[in-house]
């Protein structure tokens, strides 16, 4: 097995490129930071279908994710540095087609049109989930449901808040498996401060804490709009890891912009894979 590691902002992902197909159970070996190489996830080429190529995005819990802006932006910067891909070509992740743009220090994925309807979140309500009312753990918070081509909960606190001083991390974990999300949920506890942008920390699906998420980024910038605490446009969005850029027009279409830095490859013992 060869794997290629890159981060996003902190958030590394593994480039499948020669090996057994992933099942749950390698995924989950595979990332596994102390017994395998560790990772928040693995990348894995597949069919294209009528995109010019294709991947599979595994979570550290070995479900497979239907979109991920970091992934993506990751697979974007394989492709062209180690496949000869051209610099924009588009990408088929089992469930969306999205297109792709490698420069020289960023990456932009064309994220596709966010979504409020609560069949398309999925969201079991009856009705768009927005600033709602939500119990979370005993807690009265409000929240905002956003379909990114995958599910998220996104959480405004008090504008002049230090996230780190809530309890973000169990909120996100209560979150996550909150019945109402048939399909879990990624969860953002965000504030939109007074001099612009948003910030926001991220429990990820599948994986917990998480120090960058590019479709968690889009969904609080998304999730801001609809809320009326920002408007279309360019917003940077701060992260623990580091900060993106998300442009949402009115019409709640998505383009996200990023950095991504290669680590280098790795080739996995043979008598460690065939002990999986």
């Amino acid at each position: 097995m060869r794997l290629w590691r890159a981060h996003g902002l902190g958030n590394d992902y593994l480039v499948l490129e020669r090996g057994p197909p992933m099942t749950p159970a390698l995924a989950r070996a595979v990332c596994d930071r102390h017994r395998g190489v560790g990772g928040d996830g693995v990348l894995e080429p597949t069919d294209g279908a009528a995109c010019d190529h294709g991947v599979r995005i595994w979570n550290p819990d070995g479900s497979v994710a239907e979109k991920s802006g970091n992934g993506l932006r990751i697979y974007a910067r394989w492709l062209h540095q180690h496949r000869g891909a051209p610099a924009r070509f588009s990408v088929w992740t089992g469930t969306d087609a999205v297109q792709c743009e490698v420069g020289d220090t960023s990456i932009r994925v064309e994220m596709g049109r966010a979504t409020l309807e609560p069949a398309r979140v999925p969201v079991a309500v009856p009705a768009p989930v927005i600033d709602a009312p939500w119990q979370v753990d005993g807690d009265a918070l409000t929240l905002t449901a956003v379909g990114m081509g995958n599910p998220h909960a996104v959480v405004f606190v008090d504008p002049d808040s230090d996230l780190d001083g809530t309890p973000w991390r169990r909120w996100g974990r209560a979150l996550e498996t909150d019945a109402r999300f048939p399909n879990r949920t990624n969860v953002q506890i965000a504030r939109c401060p007074a001099d612009g942008g948003v910030e926001i920390r991220i429990w990820e699906r599948g994986a917990g804490p998480t120090l960058a998420s590019g479709s968690s980024a889009c969904a609080a910038t998304v999730a801001a709009l609809a809320t009326g605490r920002r408007q279309p446009g360019t917003h940077r969005v701060q992260m623990p890891g580091g900060t993106l850029e998300v442009t949402v027009s009115a019409t709640l279409d998505v383009l996200l912009r990023g950095p991504v830095e290669g680590v280098g490859h790795i080739e996995v013992d043979p008598a460690w894979l065939a002990a999986r």
